[in-house]
């Protein structure tokens, strides 16, 4: 079986490494920034800040209702790969729908939730495989915010563990490319689902970082040893007094 580590995330499942990138590329391949501002400008004077300290933006939906589709031009004219985080989740039709209208933006990755079922996940695979360049589809399972109170207070009675695992393997059957997940969940869905899928990883923190509403947490060196493919950090950097140095910590300790 490939390990975790010979599948780049900008790599389709099964498709060969990239053996030109130097260690530090690859890190820098493995990490996304979090742009969760308020507005556009806040967002490209944080990018700017950036710039040669990473090569991923995520872009959520705060700041795409706020800014559109400009803020991802903007990102990419500054040579970033996007990762669009909308979660999107209705009905298959409207979903499918959605991923044709966004697919021609730009974004490498975007997101929806595991919980609208087999149906809808299978609709946008659909619709992204028939559009050429579309974004990998990445399957939110459980919202890193939450812990078994919040999950048993919606009906579910499984622990975030269970729950993640379920919908992991649903979503993969579905045809989505990977998963969000948070890091306490990689190993199991590692374990369960081989080498291949993405998994992209929230709820990053070191010891020293304040958890935020964040809930299920780990260090990027952890997260990275326990099978994920991708960080998304946002605060430890963009709150840093030197975002650029903060990232540069992270990918020290993604590239060990």
């Amino acid at each position: 079986m490939t390990s975790t580590a010979d599948v780049s995330p900008n790599q389709a499942a099964g498709e060969p490494t990239r053996p030109h990138l130097s260690a530090e590329e690859a890190a820098k391949e493995r990490l996304i920034v979090a742009l969760d501002f308020p507005s556009g400008a806040e967002a490209i004077a944080m990018a700017e800040r950036l710039q040669g300290s990473c090569t991923w933006m995520k872009v959520g939906l705060e700041l795409y209702l706020a800014a559109g589709q400009k803020i991802v031009d903007d990102l990419r004219r500054l040579d970033f790969s996007i990762f669009l985080d909308l979660k999107l989740h209705d009905i298959p039709n409207t979903v499918a729908g959605a991923v044709r209208s966004v697919a021609t933006s730009g974004a490498s990755l975007l997101t929806l939730h595991a919980s609208g079922g087999p149906a809808m996940l299978s609709a946008a695979a659909e619709a992204a495989a028939k559009i050429q360049d579309a974004p990998r589809l990445l399957a939110v399972t459980v919202l890193t915010s939450m812990n078994e109170q919040e999950l048993l207070a919606t009906g579910i009675s499984a622990t975030p563990g269970e729950r993640v695992l379920q919908l992991g393997k649903m979503a993969m059957e579905a045809g989505v490319a990977g998963l969000v997940c948070s890091p306490l969940e990689t190993a199991s869905l590692r374990a369960s689902l081989g080498a291949l899928p993405l998994l992209v990883v929230p709820g990053i923190r070191s010891a020293t970082d304040a958890k935020g509403d964040q809930s299920r947490t780990a260090s990027p060196a952890e997260a990275i040893a326990s099978g994920a493919s991708m960080l998304v950090v946002g605060r430890p950097i963009t709150t840093a007094s030197d975002p650029a140095e903060a990232a540069a910590r992270i990918l020290q300790q993604i590239a060990l």
